[in-house]
């Protein structure tokens, strides 16, 4: 049997799901930038909770060849647990690719977004507070904090990791480390691919002690074509099998 090209797997985009809008949204704003960067892909978007549709009926109603690209930064239970256990009670044949993770293309997406907020590289009194959200797998958050290494690369900044949820460290721990190294202008750059209820408690802290914040990665083009390297990836996994 002859492989179908990448085209003929519909991508599945698979966001964890959330109460607040704006995380559904900007799902939606990231599947239109993919549409756009390859208009021979059929993309679906699906959520694992909270939000329709889920990716068990987007799956039911979609050929057996999807590939489901989680819209998803760490490699933790959503990507481990939630989504294989969906695609398995859906009966469908579907191949899940690997998360976005700490892609150099998001990495300066995150730099652009410290930029806009009038953050120069070449300021020495920066201290950033990379911010994500905390996994009970230590090996997802040793990833996680390594964004923080990477986004100093080239610059004169010093950052850490700060965790808005879950292990240490907090923020307020974050920033007295960032302090301690001699940085004079802290600001938070979240980790995040979209504002929800999280980052507003972010957003609160950064207010409350007079911190600078960025914005989310958002519907980048460069997020567009890291989903599209993963479903490149997991397309040619499946035809090589």
């Amino acid at each position: 049997m002859t492989p179908l090209p990448p085209a003929h797997h519909p991508l599945v985009l698979t966001a964890h799901g959330s109460a607040d809008p704006r995380s559904a949204a900007s799902a939606h704003e990231v599947a239109h930038t993919i549409r756009m960067v390859r208009r021979d892909v059929d993309v679906r978007v699906a959520f694992c909770e909270q939000n329709t549709p889920n990716l068990r009926d987007v799956l039911s109603a979609s050929p057996r060849d999807a590939v489901v690209v989680p819209l998803l930064l760490a490699d933790a239970y959503h990507a481990r647990v939630d989504i294989p256990t969906m695609i398995d009670e859906s009966g469908s044949a579907a191949r899940q690719a690997d998360v976005l993770g700490e892609d150099d293309r998001l990495v300066h997406v995150l730099r652009q977004r410290l930029a806009h907020a009038g953050v120069s590289q070449l300021d020495p009194d920066v201290g950033v507070l990379v911010t994500a959200v905390g996994s009970s797998r230590p090996q997802a958050n040793a990833r996680t904090a390594s964004v923080a290494d990477y986004l100093m690369q080239n610059t004169r900044w010093t950052a850490t990791i700060a965790f808005a949820t879950g292990p240490h460290p907090s923020l307020a721990e974050a920033a007295d480390v960032l302090r301690d190294r001699g940085a004079t202008r802290l600001i938070v750059a979240p980790w995040f691919l979209a504002h929800g209820r999280i980052t507003d408690r972010v957003g609160n802290f950064a207010r409350a002690n007079g911190i600078a914040m960025a914005e989310p990665l958002g519907p980048h083009r460069l997020v567009a074509e890291t989903v599209l390297d993963r479903f490149d990836e997991a397309v040619a996994t499946r035809v090589a099998a």
